[in-house]
C-alpha cells in the first residue's frame, strides 16, 4: 500500500547500527570496561542479524570478533564526534513500499555538544554503498529529530515527549502543533500521544521516551513506575503513569501497561545517572536488557517478559554505559528487513 510506515522495533530486522567508543571520544578514560560492554551486546547482535559498526579504523573492531561473527559484520571507517548511535543514526521508513532510510538533523541534544562528525555519519555510509540496492535515502537534515526520541507502534502512532521535542535549540520557532504536523508528515503518523511528564536525574537528552516508556506491540507500553516517595523522581512518574493511563488505542482501549522498576540509584561523584530499565533493545527473537548489577535486574527481566513472552530476555551490563549518562538503547540503532 502506498504511502509511509514508520517501523516498529519489533518488526523483523535486517541489522543494528552502532558507532564503536574511540580514543577520540568521551570514552577514553574507561576505553578498556566500555569496549567489553560493546562486545557484550555485539556478539548477542551477531547471533541474530547484520551489525553495522561505525569505526575510525577497521582494524580497531574486527579483531575482536571470531571468522564466524565477522560473517554477519559490517565495519565501516568514518570520524565520528560520540557513540549515540540511536541519536545519529537514521530512522528506516518504508516510503511508497520502498526501504527509504531519512537522515535527521542531530545536534547533539540541543546544541549541548560537538556534533560534525555524528551529523554526517548517515550520509556518509549512503555514500559507501553499505545499505541494500533499492534503499533510498531522504536528506532531512534541516529537522532535529534523534531516534531516542520517538517510538512507533508501526500503525501510525508516535509516542514522545512535549520537554524533547519543543526543547529550546532544537527545532523553535515551530510549536507543538508545527511539530506535530511535521511528524505527522514526514514519518507518515496518524496521531502523535505526548507525554508532559516524567525525567530522569542526569539525563542530557531532555526526556527521550526510550528512557521513560517503550511500545512493546501495538497495544502494550512498559514504562518506568517509581513507588518510592522518597526518590526525587515519584512525583514526575506518577503523572507519567497518569498520563500513560490516559491513552487509548487506535481502536478506543486502554493500553496494556507494563511496569518497569526504577533502577537504584547510581551515582558519578555527587551526580546521579540517569539508570533505566526501558532502555532496552528489541533484536530478531530477543530483547536485550540494560542491567545494573542490583537486585531490580531480574525484576525488570521478569517483567519485561511479560511483554515479549515468545523471546528471550538478556541482560546486559550497562554500568560501563551509563557512566557517560545513556544506556543499551542509546548507542544501538535497528535496521528493518531489507535496509543492510
Amino acid at each position: 500500500m502506498p504511502g509511509i510506515v514508520f517501523p516498529a522495533e519489533w518488526y523483523p530486522q535486517s541489522g543494528v547500527q552502532i558507532t564503536w567508543p574511540h580514543r577520540g571520544s568521551d570514552w577514553a578514560d574507561i576505553l578498556e570496561e566500555v569496549t567489553q560492554c560493546y562486545l557484550s551486546f555485539s556478539r548477542e547482535i551477531l547471533k541474530r542479524e547484520k551489525l553495522l559498526i561505525v569505526v575510525p579504523e577497521k582494524e580497531d573492531v574486527t579483531k575482536y570478533f571470531s571468522k564466524e561473527e565477522q560473517k554477519n559484520l559490517i565495519c565501516v571507517a568514518i570520524p565520528s564526534n560520540d557513540t549515540w548511535a540511536r541519536d545519529h543514526g537514521a530512522i528506516s521508513l518504508i516510503i511508497d513500499n520502498r526501504p527509504t532510510v531519512v537522515d535527521f538533523g542531530f545536534n547533539a541534544w540541543g546544541l549541548k555538544f560537538a556534533a560534525n562528525f555524528d551529523n554526517r555519519i548517515t550520509g556518509n555510509l549512503f555514500k559507501e554503498a553499505v545499505f541494500q540496492p533499492g534503499v533510498d535515502y531522504q536528506n532531512r537534515l534541516n529537522f532535529i529529530l534523534e531516534g531516542g526520541a520517538v517510538e512507533s507502534d508501526g500503525e501510525g502512532t508516535i509516542l514522545t515527549t512535549s520537554r524533547c521535542l519543543l526543547a529550546p535549540n532544537r527545532n523553535q520557532p515551530m510549536d507543538q502543533r508545527a511539530i506535530e504536523e511535521s511528524l505527522k508528515k514526514m514519518l507518515g503518523a496518524t496521531r502523535i500521544l505526548w507525554l508532559n511528564h516524567g525525567y530522569l536525574a542526569g539525563d542530557d537528552t531532555d526526556n527521550h521516551i526510550d528512557t521513560l516508556a517503550r511500545f512493546c506491540d501495538e497495544n502494550t507500553i512498559a514504562y518506568v513506575q517509581c513507588d518510592d516517595e522518597g526518590d526525587e523522581h515519584y512525583s514526575a512518574l506518577k503523572e507519567m503513569e497518569k498520563e500513560l493511563q490516559s491513552f487509548v488505542t487506535r481502536e478506543g482501549a486502554p493500553y496494556h501497561l507494563i511496569t518497569l522498576p526504577m533502577a537504584d540509584a547510581v551515582y558519578d561523584n555527587d551526580c546521579r545517572l540517569p539508570a533505566t530499565y526501558a532502555n532496552f533493545l528489541i533484536i530478531n527473537g530477543a530483547v536485550l536488557l540494560p542491567f545494573y548489577g542490583t537486585r531490580k535486574d531480574e525484576i525488570a527481566r521478569q517483567q519485561l517478559q511479560k511483554a515479549f513472552p515468545n523471546r528471550e530476555i538478556i541482560g546486559i551490563d550497562c554500568k560501563p554505559l551509563i557512566k557517560q549518562h545513556g544506556s543499551l538503547h542509546c548507542v544501538t540503532m535497528q535496521f528493518p528487513e531489507g535496509v543492510l
